[in-house]
């Protein structure tokens, strides 16, 4: 199984959407938490920081100086404001939605919150699971397992960072409603989970930084993991930097009994064998990979950014079958952007408190600084242990002032949008949004695509990975962008060769990956119970 087989057979298209035949087993709906029913919570202080740093300088703004230490307090923060369950909302009845703090494909939680602590202020060291359900901790082992970890990530710095912070997923939560697609879900949700993540705790001043090469077989034992049902996706090192850990000797086994999620289970072979097919097998494999991605990574970018120079300098901005904008040879057209906000208006913590997913758009237009500040939020680098910048950002724009609808790319290094078509592609825009009617209504659509042939030469079958994972990441930070500025978004699902054929040529041997839908939200247009139980006619992300 290969990375491009796998993405061919999980494509959506028309056919593919109207000849499914799923349907949603509600009866089967697997349960939001992860419970050891053998372990004692360690509650979680529920007084926390309300994070008044601005959002938009707390994702891409200088870090403040971080404390001398990291405390229970703080890696509690970090804990709700990327996982936690942030509001609640009961109807009559005694129906119930959990709004969290980050968004997740059709609002099914599958990724799972770790930490490896070894220096918190008012927590033993030890390997902990993080509930939402009860804001609580359980530990599943005793003692300093942060060297076992850094030997697992071929990365020393692991051992002597106050903890790590671990992200997986299980399987069954999301391929309930999404079947072997959901492996493309797994990097979406962590990655807008990351976004948040990232946010909060370099708004903290704890230094996190995202590593994606990791023995997969070695950290889900480390874990304690059934790795046909969850597997672990990325680590986060945070926290000031302490003595090493102390070397550990071979850490036996874990299986600590769990809650079953439903009384019932349907396996998707698929999604373990991509897993499989992603994955590292030795340390020094990870060093390879990393190695070997570090100068290859940033030839894919340099590479994106050649190809659109020459598709350009040949006149190719055309979309669809729209006629072309410029004469073979002309220069692109460009749509030059403000300057960005240097603030949002809103608290980081009041962000995340007020974040939801937008279900219906009203005709309001957004202004130019709100999409400008939106998109450079997007495309900020991250610290990493590869580059980041994997993927590329097309938009159809329906309603932003003072710039005319029509179809765009943007050029992140210049902060400006290239204009590929002008025109109204409301209805195309929702056609290609699995025909939703928020890719019609939204004021602009965001399109992450990537060149995954080239991430695969230079990553391996593993790029396939960081390609979700970079789109989720931007696609969760414009979230944040937007509603610190007051106004909405929501991720959706689309049909993959139609997104690159309408973008086209422009984005000729690119694949669509994630997309992400902005504007202001109408009356009563946020997530309700019955939007979240009701079966759909056609899935949407």
């Amino acid at each position: 199984m290969t990375t491009r087989e796998y993405h061919d057979r999980t494509a959506h298209s028309p056919a593919s959407v109207r000849t499914s035949g799923h349907a949603l087993e509600w009866d089967i709906k697997p349960f939001p938490f992860k419970v050891y029913t053998d372990l004692p919570p360690i509650t979680l202080q529920r007084e926390l920081d309300p994070l008044a740093v601005d959002a938009l300088g707390a994702i891409a703004g200088p870090a403040p100086a971080g404390p001398t230490a990291l405390t229970l307090g703080h890696l509690a923060a970090v804990l709700y404001y990327s996982a936690g369950v942030t509001k609640k909302k009961a109807y009559p009845g005694g129906g119930e939605v959990l709004f969290r703090a980050a968004p997740s494909t059709g609002a099914l939680y599958q990724t799972e919150v770790y930490v490896a602590v070894g220096a918190v202020a008012g927590l033993e060291a030890g390997l902990y699971h993080f509930c939402p359900g009860d804001f609580a901790l359980r530990r599943l082992r005793a003692g300093d397992v942060r060297q076992a970890l850094a030997a697992s990530a071929a990365d020393d710095s692991i051992a002597s960072r106050a903890a790590t912070v671990v992200l997986t997923a299980i399987y069954w939560r999301n391929t309930w409603k999404y079947q072997a697609r959901a492996y493309r879900h797994l990097f979406w949700d962590s990655g807008t989970m990351l976004a948040n993540l990232l946010a909060v705790a370099g708004g903290l001043g704890l230094a996190p930084r995202v590593l994606t090469g990791f023995v997969d077989v070695e950290v889900d034992r480390l874990l304690g993991l059934d790795a046909a049902r969850e597997a672990t996706l990325e680590l986060v090192p945070l926290g000031p930097a302490t003595a090493a850990a102390p070397a550990v000797v071979a850490l036996d086994a874990i299986d600590h009994p769990t809650l079953p999620l439903s009384s019932s289970e349907i396996d998707y072979p698929l999604v373990r064998e991509i897993h499989s097919a992603t994955s590292l097998s030795t340390p020094d494999a990870v060093r390879a990979w990393r190695l070997r991605g570090g100068a290859g990574g940033r030839g894919v970018v340099a590479e994106t950014t050649l190809a659109v120079t020459r598709d350009v300098g040949a006149g190719k901005t055309t979309v669809g079958s729209e006629p072309e904008d410029t004469a073979r040879g002309s220069q692109p057209r460009i749509v030059a952007l403000p300057a960005v906000r240097g603030e949002g208006g809103r608290g980081l913590g009041e962000t995340i408190q007020r974040r939801g997913s937008t279900r219906e758009f009203g005709p309001a237009a957004l202004t130019a600084l709100e999409l400008a500040t939106a998109l450079w939020a997007a495309t900020r680098s991250v610290e990493a242990d590869v580059p980041a910048g994997l993927v590329d950002l097309y938009l159809v724009v329906n309603a932003v002032e003072d710039v005319p609808s029509g179809a765009y790319y943007y050029r992140p290094a210049e902060h400006v949008l290239e204009l590929l078509a002008t025109g109204d592609f409301r209805n195309r825009s929702s056609y290609l949004c699995l025909e939703q009617p928020l890719g019609g209504a939204a004021a602009t659509v965001i399109y992450f695509l990537a060149r995954l042939d080239d991430l695969s030469r230079a990553f391996g079958e593993r790029g396939y990975r960081l390609a979700n994972q970079d789109a989720g990441l931007a696609g969760g930070r414009a979230y944040l962008a937007a509603y610190a500025q007051g106004f909405g978004a929501s991720g959706l699902t689309f049909y993959d060769r139609d997104v690159v054929e309408f973008f086209s040529p422009h984005a000729a041997g690119k694949d669509a990956i994630f997309v992400t839908a902005l504007g202001r939200s109408a009356a009563e247009g946020r997530v309700t119970i019955e939007s979240n139980l009701s079966p759909r006619r056609r899935p949407s992300a």
